[in-house]
């Protein structure tokens, strides 16, 4: 949810900037900006509607011009994408430039403070509130330093933020801060780069701080990183860490699109979420996080999962696993309404937190209020020292990668690779399960990713064939059942998510109370039919659908007769146990979405009014 870069070195800071942006336009692309300090008089700066290739058409200008600088791609909040409401944001006097990322939710009365005392406004923005708020600072108190001045002003404001300010009369220094959102700061030799995630500077430096709540840093050559409380300054000792991000995960290695790129990239990302912990010749199941705190997981009384968006519907496959298996009762919230519905929490509760990013502003706040009642928080998501994997009290990361485009894919498998590892873990060490189900079930398991090779070499150039006839369909049905009705639901949040395409996923015996009357010879049906599970169930819903004319794409196991024979379309998937068939059948799913997008010429990497991250409420 916007995208930071910040740099002071030996280098061009324009292109360290502007390539940085690229990095991050995942995180928000309907503005873009840069200023550069280039010891002149006047803090030089551009920005535009629009994406980084449109900022760099107002600003090569720029380029060489400077060796400090900052920019920021923009995911609106406070006034429309513009011109004018584009970051960076400067002080009334012309001397201090804030890029910002977050939600300040105070910023109506300090603009209306700021009013009082002659201060204008350009923007709709709350983040020019802010900037004014340091000059302001300034002015009523000239003795005060500008990083003081920083700091006096994040006192003042509520909300979420990462900020990073230079001030033209401070030449060389970056202060940023940070509360709720990520900031990242990489320490090279000579140099300093500043990011909302380290992808903007991997190929310069392997050491970076990850900024933590509440803090804030001044950097520059002359007195290297100091970071303090925002709150009472008091001096912080950093924690230098070493990045395991690489420049070749980052770049999209030959695929047309990142979406692409990450759809293809599942079977080894599933099989680097297994690694180390599934064990299969020695028959166990390796998961620290788990293994350490087993009595809590036990004898909780339910397991609340908190997710949001995609990572809510792996949540609900992660209730039928953990219940099936592990006999624990489960329930699933969505993270934007838990916090608000004053949920009964007790310190018998274990509440799982699932986010690819771990910096999910809704799960966050969900957490700390579960950690305040006393209950168990753990965490699965797939980004190293994120805010969630350091207020859980224990985790499991993913090892999907970075996943760069918006729609998650590789991530949401990862995910139900680890909901999958814990709840047959729960259900052995619970006596739950059987061992000879305990081995069926792992031995199953680890032979998902080659399944999901075989379903990517066999699928792929068919399913991009039957996107074809879809283009201009205006609505979608996804329907399943058991296992499969959270794939419906996954389904279909992917095509309306990269396609605009309004979709629906149901389960499929709720078709008959509702979404039947919908079903004519234009409604595509996708119904996801594995011979697993309720499968004579479905074979009537796939019935009654083609009764009233409804056009069918069915995802089925191979050799499969009696859907494949009802059905207009038929996309065959490898056979695996009923618990681990979203995993393949989320696969198909995917790459429906991504080819009806392409070919009706939309962005699938950064689609409308989306972002990867959603750092704010």
């Amino acid at each position: 949810m916007c995208g930071i870069v910040g740099y002071t070195g030996f280098q061009d800071a324009y292109s360290v900037v502007i390539n940085g942006l690229r990095r991050l336009e995942y995180r928000g692309y309907d503005s873009a900006g840069i200023v550069l300090d280039s010891n002149e008089d006047t803090l030089a700066v551009a920005k535009t509607k629009g994406k980084v290739d449109d900022l760099v058409a107002v600003s090569e200008h720029l380029k060489g011009r400077a060796h400090v600088g900052m920019g920021h791609t923009r995911w609106a909040t406070h006034g429309v994408p513009s011109d004018r409401n584009s970051h960076p944001h400067l002080s009334n006097n012309g001397k201090i430039a804030l890029v910002h990322n977050g939600i300040i939710e105070n910023y109506d009365t300090i603009k209306t403070m700021l009013s009082g005392h002659g201060f204008t406004f350009q923007s709709e923005t709350d983040t020019e509130v802010l900037v004014n708020l340091i000059q302001y600072f300034m002015d009523t108190q000239p003795a005060l330093e500008f990083p003081t001045a920083v700091r006096y002003a994040l006192n003042e404001v509520y909300g979420a933020y990462a900020i990073t300010v230079m001030h033209e009369d401070f030449p060389g220094v970056l202060v940023v801060g940070r509360l709720g959102s990520p900031l990242a700061i990489g320490l090279g030799e000579n140099e300093y780069f500043i990011a909302s995630d380290a992808s903007p500077f991997v190929e310069f430096t392997r050491d970076a701080i990850y900024l933590e709540e509440g803090h804030m840093a001044t950097i520059s050559l002359e007195n290297g990183v100091d970071i303090r409380s925002i709150t009472d300054n008091s001096k912080i000792e950093p924690a230098i860490q070493e990045l395991k991000l690489n420049l070749e995960q980052i770049e999209k290695g030959g695929y047309e699109h990142f979406m692409l790129k990450e759809i293809f990239e599942q079977p080894k990302s599933i099989q680097d979420t297994m690694r180390g912990r599934l064990l299969v010749d020695e028959g166990i199941i390796k998961m620290a996080g788990i293994w350490d705190h087993l009595e809590k997981f036990s004898n909780a009384g339910r397991i609340i999962i908190i997710a949001c968006g995609t990572s809510w519907h792996a949540g609900l496959i992660g209730e039928y696993l953990i219940e099936e298996f592990a006999r624990i009762p489960v329930e699933v919230e969505y993270a934007s309404e838990f916090r608000y519905r004053n949920p009964i929490i007790t310190e018998k509760d274990v509440v799982i937190a699932i986010s690819q990013s771990g910096e999910t502003a809704d799960t966050m706040a969900a957490l700390k209020l579960a950690k305040e009642k006393g209950a168990f928080i753990y965490g699965i998501c797939n980004v190293v020292d994120s805010s969630i994997a350091r207020i859980t009290d224990a985790g499991s990361y993913t090892h999907a990668g970075p996943e760069i485009g918006v729609a998650s894919t590789k991530a949401f498998t990862a995910q139900l690779t680890i909901l999958s590892l814990i709840a047959i873990k729960l259900g052995k060490h619970n006596g739950t399960l059987s061992n000879v189900k305990f081995v069926e079930l792992i031995t199953e398991l680890d032979a998902i990713p080659k399944k999901i090779e075989e379903v990517l070499e066999s699928t792929h150039d068919k399913v991009k064939e039957i996107s074809k006839d879809f283009i201009n369909a205006q609505n979608f049905l996804y329907l399943g059942r058991g296992y499969n009705y959270p794939s419906a639901l996954e389904g279909a949040l992917k095509l309306k998510e990269i396609s605009y395409i309004h979709a629906e996923g149901y389960p499929a015996a709720e078709m008959k109370h509702g979404p039947i009357a919908l079903i004519d010879e234009n409604m595509p049906i996708v119904i996801i039919a594995p011979k697993r599970g309720h499968y004579d169930k479905i074979v009537s819903n796939v019935q009654e659908i083609k009764a009233r004319k409804g056009k069918i794409i069915a995802v089925v196991n191979k050799g499969d007769v009696q859907v494949s024979a009802i059905a207009d379309y038929v996309i065959e998937i490898p056979d695996t146990s009923e618990c681990f068939s979203p995993i393949v059948a989320a696969i198909p799913l995917q790459l429906l979405s991504y080819y009806i997008a392409v070919y009706r010429g939309a962005n699938v990497d950064q689609p409308r009014n989306l972002a990867k991250s959603v750092t704010v409420e």
